[in-house]
């Protein structure tokens, strides 16, 4: 079992088991990430009951997350960690290793589940991608969002930058890595990348409301429609008829 301490994390089940709630919970870091979140939340992805249907994602404290903890890149690395880089890895086995701490996001868009980003004040580089990994989100009126790694001389690295594409456009997600500037919740909520905004003191009530309106839809279909919808970005027009046929059949029609 994963070590939720450990890991920053904070794991929680309601409506019977259909809705995980996991809670990022370092907030005296304004939930900086760490390694350790990273695998804590790859396994979490793996270990989830099969009567989980909704998994909301928040932060705890005054943000939801303000990206890497920097103190990941020292030589002394996070207390209880160390590094997050060996010193003298090779490019081949820093690939790798950057593929590990991906799977803490990609699970996200399994379609055994619908997963929504509950997102107030910081979303910064890593907190940002984390939110773009969650199939829905609604954010708070203080929220703001940041791909701050070009400005420290990196790459956006943990699965954000197709959402991102996807959702804005290229033209503005160059616009938005290559200056890394500030998004408020006005223009998250224009540029389609949350689907709600509220009142800071409403984000639980809208997440919960948002929790209960899915929850009304049948398991099956809920899971076959969002692998579907998953498949259209990059299907043809016939392509993606075929697929619907396909998934119909599968729905109807009982070996």
């Amino acid at each position: 079992m994963t070590d939720l301490e450990r890991a920053g994390l904070r794991l929680e089940y309601n409506h019977d088991g259909a809705v995980a709630e996991i809670a990022l919970n370092r907030p005296e870091r304004r939930n900086a990430q760490s390694p350790a979140m990273w695998a804590g939340l790859a396994s979490l992805g793996e270990e989830l009951p099969d009567t989980v249907r909704v998994v909301v994602l928040r932060g705890e404290g005054p943000s939801f997350s303000a990206g890497l903890d920097i103190r990941a890149f020292t030589a002394e690395g996070i207390p209880g960690e160390g590094p997050a880089l060996p010193p003298g890895i090779s490019r081949p086995d820093l690939a790798d290793l950057i593929g590990v701490y991906q799977e803490g996001f990609r699970w996200l868009r399994d379609p055994r589940f619908t997963t929504i980003a509950a997102v107030h004040g910081h979303a910064i580089g890593a907190g940002f991608q984390l939110a773009l990994s969650c199939d829905l989100r609604v954010a708070a009126e203080d929220v703001r969002f940041c791909m701050k790694e070009p400005a420290l001389g990196l790459v956006p690295d943990l699965t954000g930058t197709k959402p991102l594409v996807d959702i804005v456009g290229l033209p503005r997600a160059l616009e938005l890595c290559l200056t890394a500037r500030d998004i408020h919740a006005e223009e998250a909520r224009e540029l389609g990348l949350v689907e709600k905004i509220v009142k800071n003191e409403d984000l639980d009530g809208a997440v919960a409301e948002l929790v209960a309106a899915l929850l009304k839809i049948d398991a099956g279909a809920a899971r076959a429609t969002k692998a579907l919808l998953q498949k259209a970005p990059g299907n043809s027009l016939d392509d993606q008829c075929r697929a619907e046929r396909e998934a119909q059949v599968l729905r109807m029609v009982r070996d």
